[in-house]
């Protein structure tokens, strides 16, 4: 059955792949789908934790212990605590936002949705993500499940990658096209 799902390559897709079947066989798909969004919120919102996820100077035992200790503290179901642990004790952590954009990406596929990857200079409010869901709903012609980054170089503005396609509006592209052309003219 996954593979029919998964398309997802390398490190990242292995283990999204493996947790997908579990979630699967144990019919709980939108609750592991819940706990990977709220890990990689807190994962988008504290450098600190991106900082020890991202580190290979950090012991494993000491990695696994912190976040053993996070994700109990923020009441993570107990099938992604035990992801995160295999995921901390084989060292690839450092992919870990990688496995969770492909574990969205192929419950979406199952659902039907299409996925687009959104990245923005700060947060989308719920009112700003429902609108642009809704938007997105309407050019495509199928339901959209948005994968959300923060990303605050681009100044303003979003990126939208929907397959293939991207729509590329940010403020930080705007104004280098704006430098391109003036160059042009001097």
């Amino acid at each position: 059955m996954s593979s029919e799902i998964t398309q997802a390559a390398g490190v990242a897709g292995r283990y999204a792949s493996a947790l997908f079947e579990l979630a699967e066989a144990d019919k709980s798909h939108d609750a592991v789908a819940a706990d990977l969004d709220r890990l990689a919120s807190m994962i988008d919102d504290s450098e600190d934790l991106a900082r020890m996820i991202a580190s290979p100077v950090i012991s494993r035992d000491d990695q696994a212990r912190a976040l053993g200790a996070i994700l109990e503290k923020a009441e993570i179901g107990a099938m992604t605590r035990n992801f995160v642990g295999v995921v901390t004790r084989n060292r690839r952590l450092f992919a870990l936002k990688s496995m969770i954009s492909a574990y969205r990406a192929m419950l979406a596929a199952q659902r039907g949705e299409t996925t687009a990857e959104v990245v923005s200079a700060k947060p989308l409010s719920e009112g700003q993500m429902a609108a642009l869901k809704d938007s997105l709903k309407r050019v495509l012609g199928t339901d959209v499940a948005v994968d959300a980054s923060v990303d605050a170089n681009l100044l303003g503005g979003l990126v939208v990658k929907v397959g293939s396609r991207m729509i590329d509006s940010s403020l930080n592209t705007k104004l280098q096209q704006l430098r391109l052309a003036m160059k042009g003219v001097g």
